[in-house]
């Protein structure tokens, strides 16, 4: 049980016995409780089934989200890895641009888009946007075989992560730009495993509340991946004496 539930728990356990505590009592017959006592009465009653609850729509939206993001493998076999994954990308409201073609394909705000991307068989993807969205990490799998795919952005996506961050190995080859600003999961651990992407030509860490230390680290990002301009903007760059000490370390 989270330390917020208990709190809430012990206030409404409280707040009843206080209620029962208080409740006027005569040698004949008792005053009816108001209608908030009995309200918080029925509240401390019935605490554990919101909990439970709570805990079961959690779960059943990880669900959701782990269904979403399953390989399209069997779109792989019968349609090719390319086809496959622009339908993952239409699939999750995001977009993509093909090699060679200006024209974006994109999903709207109701995740409608049009099926004409099924006409490119055979051509890979070469920019992905992926922003706002909740692709994490095993949706990469349908990106494994894009050999060309040189952009991806990532803007505040709530699941991508330090375990997403391992797993762009898969990309290590091509990809050149990537936006992962404004992820809420990403800490300053995840941000190790770029040192994979060493085609990294731009990368884009804005505002990441789990960076602490956010000048140290773009110091060691940019020791990491020399070729590569960071951006870096929603945070207070200047290092504290203890993290001069600390890359003094390093």
């Amino acid at each position: 049980m989270s330390a917020a539930l208990m709190t809430l728990h012990r206030c409404l356990q409280r707040s009843a016995l206080l209620t029962v505590a208080r409740r006027p009592w005569s040698s004949s017959s008792v005053s009816p409780s108001p209608l908030h006592r009995r309200l918080l009465l029925l509240l401390a009653q019935r605490f554990y089934d919101v909990e439970m609850l709570l805990s079961w729509w959690s779960r059943l939206r990880r669900q959701k989200i782990q269904k979403k993001n399953f390989n399209y493998g069997y779109r792989q076999r019968l349609f090719g890895a390319d086809i496959a994954a622009a339908h993952y990308v239409l699939s999750m409201k995001g977009g993509f641009r093909y090699v060679g073609w200006s024209e974006w394909f994109r999903a709207d705000k109701r995740g409608k888009f049009n099926w004409d991307f099924m006409e490119h068989k055979d051509t890979p993807l070469e920019e992905v946007n992926m922003s706002y969205t909740l692709i994490n990490y095993t949706g990469l799998d349908n990106f494994e075989k894009q050999r060309s795919l040189r952009t991806l952005s990532l803007r505040g996506c709530p699941e991508v992560d330090d375990w997403f961050l391992a797993r762009l190995h898969v990309l290590q080859d091509s990809l050149e730009e990537l936006d992962i600003s404004h992820c809420p999961h990403i800490t300053t651990g995840g941000l190790a495993a770029l040192r994979n992407l060493k085609g990294l030509r731009r990368l884009d860490i804005s505002s990441l509340p789990g960076i602490s230390s956010p000048g140290l680290v773009i110091i060691l990002l940019e020791e990491m991946l020399p070729q590569c301009q960071i951006t870096a903007t929603g945070y207070d760059l200047s290092l504290k004496e203890g993290e001069w000490e600390s890359e003094a370390h390093v």
